[in-house]
């Protein structure tokens, strides 16, 4: 068995909460921050937990050490290398934490340093948004272990496109992080003494936003972006009546026709 599974060891994940923005840090740094069974876990139940709590308005995903995330625990998979059944109940929890990062109500950041590959590339690209430092390092090597990224290739290619996606997974080689800016895996990329108040300007933007059209905008461009053009206007249609009926919706219409700072009112 894995040693990641040592109940002495610190926490997977460190949480913190402040003016509301929580920071969720990946807390393996010796080992690069791998996506074992526990760490998988531990993401997902802090991200549940802040998906219930309405005071939370957005959530950056951060790590110790010299990289972001550096995938799977191959130490923990070659472990398990005869149980098809644990390989799948391992992709499975990567799969619905990955799932869950889209389906909550606040906007997630990545804030990227060092490398991220393999699924840790992936957890960037399942982030609703990301900053990466100018030494970040993005990959999907799993083709150089005999292991193609499959599922790190779910998000990635809907972020970058099937060329790039298949130039990555065939040759298995990094990018850099301006690359992955102009290919589209990350929003932005700065010095690495700039990294948090990159991050700080996104969180302090979506803090002066409304709540409800964020919650509600985030949702409706997850529910329409993989469906066909006819489907994907009636679900945006239907949210759009429906929020332009709201509070915050009548409050932000106010206060820009009467040339005031909105005051919003919904959760």
């Amino acid at each position: 068995m894995s040693t990641e599974t040592t109940p002495a060891l610190e926490p997977f994940v460190l949480a913190e909460r402040a003016g509301g923005v929580a920071t969720l840090t990946l807390n393996r740094p010796e080992r690069f921050n791998p996506l074992s069974m526990p760490m998988i876990a531990a993401i997902e139940t802090e991200l549940m937990a802040l998906a219930a709590d309405p005071s939370v308005r957005a959530v950056v995903l951060a790590a110790r050490g010299r990289g972001f995330c550096a995938g799977h625990d191959l130490k923990e998979m070659r472990a398990h290398g005869d149980e098809t059944d644990w390989q799948r109940r391992l992709f499975a929890s990567c799969s619905r934490m990955m799932l869950t990062l889209t389906r909550m109500p606040q906007p997630v950041i990545a804030r990227v340093h060092g490398v991220a590959t393999a699924a840790g590339c992936q957890l960037v690209s399942m982030c609703d948004l990301a900053v990466a430092a100018e030494t970040a390092t993005f990959a999907m090597p799993g083709v150089n272990i005999g292991l193609f990224c499959s599922t790190p290739a779910v998000g990635v290619a809907r972020n970058i496109g099937r060329k790039r996606a298949m130039e990555m997974l065939l040759t298995g080689e990094p990018i850099d992080a301006r690359t992955a800016c102009e290919w589209g895996l990350v929003n932005r990329v700065v010095p690495s003494e700039e990294l948090d108040a990159a991050v700080r300007r996104w969180t302090d933007i979506i803090l002066a936003r409304s709540a409800v059209a964020i919650r509600v905008g985030k949702q409706t461009f997850y529910s329409q972006i993989d469906r066909s053009i006819d489907a994907a206007y009636d679900v945006a249609s239907e949210a759009m009546s429906t929020s332009a009926v709201s509070e915050d919706a009548a409050e932000g219409m106010d206060a820009f026709l009467q040339k005031r700072p909105a005051k919003w009112r919904g959760q």
